[in-house]
């Protein structure tokens, strides 16, 4: 190991340039901020602790098929992401799933995704008349002679929808669906923070089916649905990238360092201070100097490094939970794999059907590029793991894989044995957002406000999803910038 030397830095003039930013963290928030920062003029440096770039993005191969093994689309309906994608010159490569169409496994059966819902809270109870039991339906009908609900600053989604509509909407559908993205429990998950169009629209409306309808009601001609929003006849919500959104780190990456950017691996950050030069950012190798910071990595590391210049901050990320789960890739032979529903690109599992997976995704349907590529496989894979199932990702991987395929074959008839398999475990994969998150989100802003240069950003703020990490990444960045300008 080198020796820890000081490396000084003469900040330029205030107002004439952006100066020195460091980077810390290289998933796509901080590549993100990278990116946006070299636009403007900064110079960057990048510092990851792991051997890799991207973070929860991340392709990987089975059976020579190149798949993604975390995250496998973004939200088209928000222009952050595609954007990006566009600038770092994967804009030919991005499409929508061939097949869109999914169903939830419960009640022992597989039921066509309803449409007409938000986040699984519907406007109307015909649009779950296959997915509920008849008194289920009954419930949600009687939910306008309730007295007028209130979410106050705040409300869990489960508890809420299910004080409106019973709790049989919130177990056999929200749940699911929020599970989808955050890997948590709705009863418990912010409605202000996960679903906010909701929250925006019931604080308007004294009935929570009125509040979906107006939702429902739509934009306006030319806009997009809100993000969580199913319309009856809407279009791809989602967009992926042939090769795998896991390409999108290396482009972004890629560009960072023709821009000028210094990209280092395997150079975790050990301590981070403030100096009449600046900010000192301490490595195991060296300490950088900088006029800047930006911190974008999980709000665990993030606490530790900001514990000295920040406890107020610190003391509150430090609260930011995670959940962990685990991918279950399978390739099997097509010929094996012929019982799936015709056209469908996977489904959910409810928690309260008591089953292992809580999703299973059909790639090989999904995405052109997977069944281009391996015109003899069927490309698969199950999701395990929820907020309070840690244990899950201790079981060995040949026990994930044999529970995927008995789920798999009580749901879809799958008998066949996968002629390859892959296990991937993202440990603290997925911060929650209980009740509380955007006001906690807000004071660790407020207390990073007061000092010149030092932001976060990532997935532990504005949302779980790729447009609005990059979106908090843009927003650390032009935080820097305009404070450089001020200054």
């Amino acid at each position: 190991m080198e020796s820890s030397t000081q490396h000084t830095h003469t900040g330029p003039v205030p107002g004439t340039s952006p100066g020195r930013v460091v980077v810390v963290g290289g998933g796509i928030a901080g590549l993100a901020a990278a990116h946006r920062l070299l636009a403007s003029g900064a110079s960057v440096t990048v510092l990851e602790g792991t051997d890799r770039i991207g973070g929860k993005l991340l392709t990987g191969e089975i059976e020579g098929v190149r798949v993604d093994l975390g995250a496998e689309s973004m939200l088209a309906r928000r222009p952050e992401g595609v954007e990006l994608a566009r600038a770092v010159g994967l804009g030919e490569r991005l499409g929508p799933p061939h097949a869109t169409t999914s169903s939830v496994w419960t009640r022992g059966a597989l039921r066509p995704m309803p449409k007409g819902h938000v986040m699984g809270v519907p406007g109307d109870p015909a649009a779950l008349a296959d997915l509920l039991s008849d008194e289920g339906l009954a419930r949600i009908a009687q939910e306008r002679a309730l007295p007028p609900g209130d979410v106050g600053e705040d409300v869990a989604v489960g508890a809420y929808v299910a004080e409106r509509l019973g709790r049989e909407v919130v177990d056999r559908l929200v749940e699911p669906l929020l599970g989808g993205v955050y890997a948590g429990d709705a009863y418990r998950i912010s409605m202000r923070a996960a679903v906010p169009q909701l929250y925006a629209a019931a604080r308007r409306h004294p009935s929570l089916l009125d509040a979906v309808g107006s939702l429902q009601a739509g934009p306006g001609p030319g806009a997009a649905a809100p993000s969580g929003v199913s319309l009856p006849s809407g279009g791809p919500v989602f967009a992926g990238i042939e090769g795998g959104i896991g390409r999108l780190p290396g482009a972004v990456a890629d560009a960072v360092r023709a821009a000028g950017g210094d990209l280092r691996t395997r150079t975790p950050v050990l301590g981070l201070s403030r100096g009449a030069d600046g900010w000192h950012v301490r490595t195991d190798q060296e300490v950088l100097t900088a006029d800047a910071v930006v911190l974008a990595t999980p709000a665990w590391s993030a606490s530790a490094l900001l514990a000295d210049v920040s406890p107020k901050a610190s003391a509150d990320l430090s609260d930011i939970e995670y959940a962990s789960m685990a991918l279950v890739t399978m390739a099997f032979r097509r010929a094996d794999v012929t019982s799936l529903p015709e056209g469908s690109s996977g489904f959910l599992v409810p928690p309260v059907d008591g089953r292992t997976i809580k999703a299973a995704t059909f790639s090989t349907r999904k995405w052109g590029w997977v069944d281009r590529a391996a015109p003899d496989l069927f490309v698969l894979r199950t999701s395990v793991g929820r907020y309070g199932e840690e244990e899950q990702l201790q079981r060995e991987d040949g026990e994930l894989v044999a529970s995927s395929l008995t789920d798999l074959g009580e749901a879809v008839g799958i008998a066949a044995r996968p002629v390859a398999t892959r296990v991937t475990r993202w440990v603290g994969g997925l911060p929650q957002y209980p009740v509380g998150h955007l006001a906690r989100v807000a004071r660790v802003r407020e207390a990073l406000a007061a000092l010149p240069g030092l932001r976060v950003c990532g997935a532990a703020y504005d949302g779980v999803g790729v447009p609005a990490v990059i979106a908090s990444a843009t927003r650390a960045a032009d935080e820097i910038l305009g404070g450089r300008r001020e200054a």
